[in-house]
Parts: C-alpha cells; sequence; structure tokens
C-alpha cells in the first residue's frame, strides 16, 4: 500500500527498512494475562523495531462469559476485567521517543468463532455508575453470545453487521505509575476508538525504557461511544508491526490511517477529553506541518471531525481528526 509507504512509521521508523523477524505471542507464551499496565510487570518479549509480532488476545471478560443465561455480576469480578498481552520490550525505546503500531490484520479465534456484548450493572453511558452516583436500580443484565466471522457480525435475525475488528486497549508503560487496563489516558490504555484497527499506526510515547507495550480487548465492531458499556468483545489472532521512531516527543497518542491524522485524549468530563484532542492536533499541525498555530485553530474549526472511543471509562476518550490532503 503506497500510503503506508509514505507514512510517518515507514518514513521514520529505525525498523522501516529492515526484514524484521516474526514473533508468536500465544496464550501459552503469555500465560499470565495483566490487568494494569505500569513498569513492575516481567516482560513476556523482546522484540526490535521493524519486527512483527502474532498476538492471541483473550476477550474482555477472559473467556468467563460462555453463555447467554450467565450473570456478569456473579461471574465477573473488578478490576480484573480487560486482560492484557505483554509487556512487550522494543529495543532501544527510550523516554521520548516514539513506538508506532501498525495492525495489519485481526482474526477471529476458535473453531465456532463468537463474541460477546454484555449489559452489566452500573456500567454503561444511560445508567448510574460509581461516578455518576443514582438512586435509580441498575438495569436488567443481557447477555448476548454473538456468531462472528471475518465478514460479519451476525447480530440477530434481523441484522447483521459488518467485521470491524479494533483494539480496543493498547498502552505503553507510564514512567512510574501503575494505571488499571480499564482507564485510558495519555499512555493509551482502553480507548476503544472504532478506527484503531487493521490498516491504522498508532503512535505511543516512550516514557519507560523498552517502552513495555500492553495490547487487548478486541473488538469485532464497535459504534461511537461503546454506549452500552461492551462492544462485540472477543478472542483474536492480531498480527502487528512494531517500529520505533527516535526524539518524537509527543504528549498524547496519535493515529494515522490512508486518509486521516487524529490526536486523541481522553479525561473526563467528555468536553475535556474533546479539548485535550483538539489541542494536541493544533500543536501537531504547527509544529510539522507548517501551519500557523492560530490558522490551524481556525481551519480545524471548520474542516475538523471528532471520533468518539468511549463514554463508559473512567475516563472518557475523543479521537480530533483532519483529512490527509489538507496538509498537503
Amino acid at each position: 500500500m503506497q500510503w503506508l509507504n509514505d507514512s510517518i512509521m515507514m518514513q521514520r521508523g529505525v525498523g522501516a527498512n529492515r526484514e524484521g523477524t516474526t514473533h508468536q505471542l500465544t496464550e501459552a507464551l503469555q500465560d499470565t494475562f495483566h490487568y494494569t499496565i505500569g513498569p513492575y510487570s516481567t516482560p513476556v518479549m523482546h522484540v526490535q523495531p521493524g519486527d512483527t509480532v502474532v498476538v492471541e488476545t483473550r476477550d474482555a471478560f477472559e473467556g468467563k462469559i460462555t453463555s447467554e443465561t450467565d450473570k456478569p455480576s456473579q461471574i465477573l469480578k473488578m478490576p480484573f476485567l480487560n486482560p492484557q498481552n505483554g509487556p512487550i520490550m522494543i529495543e532501544g525505546a527510550e523516554k521520548g521517543d516514539v513506538i508506532a503500531v501498525y495492525i495489519e490484520k485481526m482474526a477471529p479465534r476458535g473453531d465456532d468463532p463468537h463474541g460477546f456484548c454484555c449489559m452489566i450493572p452500573n456500567f454503561g453511558a444511560l445508567t448510574g455508575t460509581d461516578y455518576t452516583a443514582l438512586l435509580n436500580e441498575p438495569l436488567p443484565e443481557i447477555v448476548r453470545k454473538i456468531k462472528i466471522d471475518e465478514d460479519n457480525v451476525y447480530w440477530s435475525r434481523r441484522n447483521t453487521l459488518p467485521y470491524k475488528p479494533h483494539i480496543g486497549t493498547l498502552s505503553l508503560s507510564p514512567e512510574i505509575d501503575s494505571i488499571n487496563s480499564l482507564t485510558p489516558d495519555s499512555h493509551g490504555g482502553n480507548m476503544d476508538v472504532p478506527d484503531m484497527g487493521p490498516g491504522s499506526i498508532t503512535y505511543l510515547p516512550v516514557r519507560s525504557p523498552g517502552a513495555r507495550l500492553f495490547i487487548g480487548d478486541a473488538h469485532a465492531c464497535q459504534g461511537d461511544g461503546e454506549v452500552c458499556g461492551t462492544a462485540v468483545e472477543y478472542a483474536s489472532t492480531t498480527t502487528i508491526r512494531v517500529d520505533l521512531i527516535k526524539n518524537w516527543a509527543i504528549a498524547w497518542p496519535r493515529l494515522e490511517n490512508e486518509d486521516a491524522l487524529m490526536s486523541i485524549g481522553s479525561a473526563r468530563p467528555l468536553e475535556d477529553a474533546t479539548r485535550i484532542a483538539y489541542r494536541e492536533l493544533v500543536l501537531w499541525m504547527a509544529a510539522e506541518y507548517g501551519f500557523d498555530k492560530w490558522d490551524a485553530y481556525m481551519m480545524l474549526s471548520q474542516c475538523g471531525k471528532v471520533r468518539l472511543g468511549n463514554f463508559v471509562d473512567p475516563k472518557y476518550t475523543v479521537g480530533a481528526m483532519i483529512a490527509k490532503h489538507y496538509l498537503k
């Protein structure tokens, strides 16, 4: 793909021109999945910039939900949700660098692959939660088991949805903190941005030696906001290419695909997440694409677009984007 050859990753990545090694991060090799993202867990793998990693991810419930009669409140234990593969160490990564993660493909795992979407008490956008405390009774617990393949998500007899997979949680380690895998922030985390799927490159700021890459929470499809609290959560085989960009100081995650650039912010309230995303995009345009800062700010008011990642997690996530043709 020509756009990939022209991407920031391929133009600036240390491993862009090397024939990388392909590594297999199986469930057996991973062994212990992680519920926190930080500098203290034992690395599972060391790779070089330009290497490919084929990752077997578990679903967000770590496979504990198996039927539509299951009760999530009885089976799941907070905060032990959203298991993460990793950490993967990238040779040469230091604070002040960036790791680029190109998602090549995502395939369902298993002989009869299914995903699960659940309504969980006190979780979701249209119910009381621990952060939005109400006296209303929780909404009902409902589990839906959904057959999937690499073409479709078979939601119901009435509706078949397109298979549009993405990675919900992609992170590098913070410098000192260890953050639970449900919370997005400037390190990445549980951003749930639907654009973060095959054909996209995510750029993450390095804050810990070796970067310590974590990945998990595959979704077979998801609308903006992940409104009920869960997407179609499934176990995946996800293939990524990892590269290192030296001395690129970014404060928040960024994303690139064939058509657009995106800055990603996470915060509460939702408008603060949007402010972070747009601020970072304005600064990016000014620093690297020759825009006057205030011209970029005014222009984005006319042609900027917003993608809502989630507004159900401890922090909400927003991506602010601009089409690449405006940057030429």
